[in-house]
């Protein structure tokens, strides 16, 4: 019993310094209408991961937006045509669902993609909707900074908001919450194992 326990020590431990040595940190959203301040019965979709990088001066952002018009050409009503895109902080405290002010704008105004401007737009080929990558610089941000929202980012209190012609204060939004790194979940498969290992070893 006592030997399993040292092998599982070992990995375990090495596999923590690891972790801690290359410590980079993502997050991922999904968003809809039901997720806004007035839940709404849109049929846009969206899923964003973002990735902070060791130094956590730059925040990596891809998002796939389906049923939101990217160009103003890939529908006919006018009312889907994307307006704006930010992200939004609420405040300690707050409910998911109210509302946050823009902290980083990276569509439409207040645009913030400047310091400098990574944005991408990439409206799909065919079908409604599209890819917009970019990276929050430190610097960058409405009256505010990345920096001063890494508290933000890592307590689950900033949203991702699309908005549109018919639906101006938002048609999907989706909380950007942290994910497990890949070495985490090893640690605790590992744990679990041990775990398993020692109830047998008890019988």
């Amino acid at each position: 019993m006592l030997r399993l326990r040292s092998m599982l020590f070992v990995p375990l431990a090495l596999m923590f310094t690891a972790s801690q040595a290359s410590a980079v940190a993502m997050f991922t959203a999904n968003l809809s209408g039901l997720n806004e301040t007035t839940p709404n019965n849109s049929t846009a979709t969206g899923f964003a991961t973002f990735t902070l990088n060791d130094a956590m001066t730059e925040l990596a952002m891809s998002v796939t937006v389906t049923g939101i018009d990217f160009t103003g050409s890939q529908t006919s009503d006018p009312l889907d045509n994307l307006s704006a895109a930010h992200i939004h902080a609420l405040a300690p405290g707050a409910p998911f669902n109210a509302a946050g002010g823009v902290v980083w704008g990276f569509f439409g105004m207040p645009f913030n993609e400047t310091a400098p401007n990574n944005r991408v737009v990439t409206p799909f080929a065919t079908g409604v909707g599209g890819t917009i990558t970019g990276v929050w610089n430190a610097p960058e941000g409405n009256g505010t900074t990345l920096t001063a929202q890494l508290s933000n980012l890592f307590g689950s209190r900033l949203y991702i908001n699309f908005h549109t012609g018919e639906f101006p204060g938002g048609e999907i939004r989706g909380a950007i919450t942290p994910i497990p790194e890949p070495a985490t979940l090893t640690l605790l498969g590992l744990g679990l194992l041990g775990l398993g290992a020692r109830r047998r070893a008890a019988r």
